[in-house]
């Protein structure tokens, strides 16, 4: 059900079950699949390719120009896929021509009240980002990580699989995965044990994590060196894998 106050451009694709609220506006070269809930007040500018049942909550500003003073009007794209949860003023801007074009949301990722998530930001599935988490441009995030309310995360930044940020973090560099981090600025405090007993991880599994953390951060061995140590464990520990695929590609040095 459309209601008769939402204004909707006439380039706008639709699907027949999509619900959209009173006094939203959904502008041109938007799409927005089967499924989706699109409550009061809402806007949605495009280009903007929305997947299914997604529920995007009142005041939540989708798809508006990039904040980047580069921005010259070139049609950059937002593309939201399956089963998300928008909530009450969330703001995601589209990507920029330096950035890639395009800013890019997965799938079944939480995003709480009042998250902004910049242009160019790269977000996979499974995340939930809490109450004011802010991600400037050009932060990558992986899959199942959970930002404590308040966290701020700096451009051009990676946070990897199964992270966690505490409330308040400030975020300057990549994080690895599995590692919680805090405090402003933040730093590593050890493995997000909980979220992988959450996850199906095994005693094992966790302890096998932890020893590689303890390489990366307790040892005396430089990142690179860290690395080799890893790598020499993962064959038999593949859940080690994540680390050293992040180390290997990661730019700007983690957090330390």
């Amino acid at each position: 059900m459309i209601h008769s106050t939402a204004i909707i451009d006439p380039s706008a694709v639709i699907a027949d079950d999509v619900s959209i609220g009173p006094y939203s506006i959904i502008g041109a070269d938007v799409e927005i699949g089967s499924g989706c809930q699109i409550e009061s007040h809402v806007v949605i500018k495009g280009p903007t390719k929305i997947g299914q049942n997604n529920r995007i909550y009142q005041f939540a500003s989708v798809g508006e120009e990039p904040q980047d003073k580069k921005y010259a009007g070139e049609p950059t794209l937002l593309e939201i896929g399956d089963d998300n949860l928008i909530r009450e003023s969330v703001t995601i801007n589209r990507g920029t021509v330096q950035g890639g074009g395009i800013t890019k949301i997965g799938h079944r990722n939480w995003i709480m009240a009042y998250v902004h998530i910049a242009h160019d930001c790269i977000i996979g599935n499974d995340n939930i980002f809490a109450n004011n988490a802010t991600l400037a441009g050009h932060v990558i995030i992986d899959n199942f990580v959970i930002l404590g309310g308040f966290t701020l995360i700096s451009q051009f930044n990676h946070m990897a699989s199964y992270a966690f940020s505490a409330m308040g973090s400030v975020i300057s560099r990549n994080v690895p995965p599995y590692v919680l981090v805090s405090g402003h600025m933040a730093k590593p405090v050890g493995v997000n044990v909980e979220g992988l007993r959450r996850h199906d991880f095994s005693d094992q599994q966790i302890k096998n994590i932890r020893h590689a953390y303890k390489l990366l951060y307790r040892s005396n061995l430089k990142v690179d060196e860290a690395n080799t140590a890893i790598q020499n464990l993962e064959q038999q520990q593949t859940e080690l894998r994540l680390y050293t695929d992040f180390l290997d590609h990661q730019q700007g040095g983690i957090i330390r």
